[in-house]
């Protein structure tokens, strides 16, 4: 295990230098609400004919909304996360295959701790986390048939977590606290997979957790934004410490034009005992209504 704690020591170590996709900003100059909606569709198409290097056609296309609203009175502040994404690809002779799905949705509630606009303040957060559809190990059964390994609601994580987070800017958040987290498996079939026992459905832990994110403009209409959350359940050893780590970079090549990088990592020993990788580099159009 001794490369997990070095894996959780660079994640955590490049939270604190880079330091997302978690966060929700709300300016100290704030006073009263805003609202920020972002929607967006990816896209990419292959087809090849009697091509001598080879290649197989297909198309995908990957849809995503984000909904932001801050609020702030005084030393009260409040901010919403809808977060969504989903996308498919038809790939020749293999059908059609899903190649991203998220679906988050984040409230948080912070009180500055002495004067108003204090770098210090108690936060809570409440947090809903699944994936819209199916998701399969492809070919991974005894005769080469697809596994089912998710579903909507199966995971299914909501957590509640309450400490004090440091803020000294709109761009950097580092906080501690204690939480609790629920784990709902819809689909009894696959309650071992997510670290319940067979035919459970429900599972609830309270532990310790840590996150930090930040977000920074690193040249002219480059955005890089970052964030890396964990759960260490009481009386669990800090190696089954849950770690999600996510990574946005977006580069806006026009007003509804631009090219991203998502790369999401995360570790679950319920789920497995190696590191989960998710990268996805697209172009598309996106649109933010205010």
């Amino acid at each position: 295990m001794k490369k997990y704690f070095l894996l959780f020591a660079f994640l955590f170590i490049s939270s604190e230098i880079l330091l997302g996709q978690d966060s929700i900003a709300i300016p100290d100059t704030l006073q009263g609400r805003s609202t920020s909606w972002t929607v967006g569709i990816n896209g990419s198409q292959a087809s090849y004919s009697n091509w001598s290097q080879g290649g197989v056609n297909n198309v995908a296309a990957t849809g995503r909304s984000t909904l932001t609203i801050a609020y702030k009175q005084d030393r009260f502040s409040y901010g919403f996360l809808f977060d969504t994404r989903y996308g498919k690809t038809q790939i020749q002779d293999e059908g059609n295959r899903k190649i991203d799905d998220r679906l988050y949705i984040k409230n948080r509630f912070m009180y500055d701790l002495g004067d108003v606009e204090s770098d210090f303040k108690a936060y809570a957060n409440i947090r809903i986390r699944t994936q819209f559809d199916k998701g399969f190990n492809y070919g991974a059964g005894p005769e080469g048939e697809n596994v089912l390994i998710s579903n909507f609601m199966a995971p299914g994580y909501f957590s509640q977590d309450a400490g004090v987070a440091y803020i000294p800017s709109d761009n950097f958040t580092f906080e501690a606290g204690l939480g609790l987290q629920q784990t709902f498996v819809r689909d009894e079939n696959l309650s071992t997979t997510y670290g319940l026992d067979e035919g459970d459905r429900f599972k609830n832990e309270a532990g310790f957790t840590i996150g930090s994110s930040f977000n920074a403009e690193l040249a002219t209409n480059v955005q890089f934004s970052t964030s890396i959350n964990t759960f260490t359940t009481f009386g669990k050893s800090v190696r089954s410490t849950d770690v999600y780590f996510s990574n946005k970079l977006v580069g806006r090549i026009n007003n509804f034009m631009n090219a991203s990088l998502n790369l999401d990592l995360v570790y679950d020993d319920d789920f497995s005992k190696e590191v989960q990788v998710a990268q996805v580099l697209s172009m598309g159009i996106s649109f933010t209504l205010r």
